[in-house]
């Protein structure tokens, strides 16, 4: 199975180690973590097309990290637990894995569910989401494609120059831009008018993509710099 990455989270080195072997053995690259937190790191930064989840982990578990990674993220997770019990199970499964697993495994068996998982993906999810370009920032989708924002799967109508800050600012997510630079790169010509015009793009897109615009999740501003959307 060339051309996949796997996400191994396990707290256990012995584990993450095994798993990492297996996987290789198939062609597959490997990331591997030791907690929930440091799974979320990696997502952010590499392209993951399955994750195999321990439940049992420090900072954050297995459940948590599975209900966080569900609110953005359709990638299938194999969870992994020492426990048998009905109730952990429907746990995993009810918060969004896809397939669960007890320790200890069989590794053919967990070889076979991976080749299951990522058959599954490629053909249906992997598929659709190369034909969309997206950008995507916890609960906020742009999409390229589409010429479409939403947030929370809900729908938000923006202007043409709203959607065009928006987007400057999700593809650059983190970084501080002037009220300059958003106005030379958005209306593509030099800063002239009054800084209240970007002022008010700023204010209108917070009204629309925020719960609370006094206290913003996305568009965040950064006093006597300029603003920028927050990726935590």
């Amino acid at each position: 199975m060339p051309n996949n990455n796997v996400l191994v989270v396990d707290d256990e080195p012995e584990i993450r180690e095994a798993l990492i072997i297996y996987l290789k053995s198939e062609g597959i690259h490997v990331f591997a973590a030791a907690s929930g937190a440091e799974a979320l790191d990696i997502l952010e930064r590499e392209t993951i097309h399955l994750i195999i989840m321990d439940v049992m982990m420090p900072q954050m578990d297995g459940i948590k990290a599975t209900f966080k990674i569900r609110e953005t993220r359709n990638i299938p997770i194999m969870m992994l637990s020492a426990k048998s019990e009905d109730t952990d199970k429907i746990m995993g499964l009810n918060i969004g894995a896809d397939d669960y697993m007890t320790k200890p495994f069989n590794p053919m068996e967990l070889i076979a569910r991976v080749r299951s998982q990522l058959r599954r993906y490629t053909n249906l999810g992997a598929a659709e989401s190369a034909r969309r370009d997206r950008i995507v920032i916890k609960g906020l989708v742009l999409d390229r494609d589409m010429k479409m924002v939403s947030v929370d799967d809900d729908e938000v109508r923006l202007t043409p120059k709203e959607y065009k800050i928006l987007e400057l600012l999700m593809e650059n997510k983190g970084r501080v831009f002037s009220i300059e630079e958003i106005y030379d790169k958005v209306w593509n010509e030099p800063f002239y008018l009054s800084e209240n015009t970007v002022a008010v793009h700023i204010r209108n897109i917070r009204e629309k993509i925020e719960i609370n615009p006094k206290e913003p999740k996305y568009l965040k501003v950064v006093w006597g710099i300029g603003y920028k959307i927050d990726p935590k």
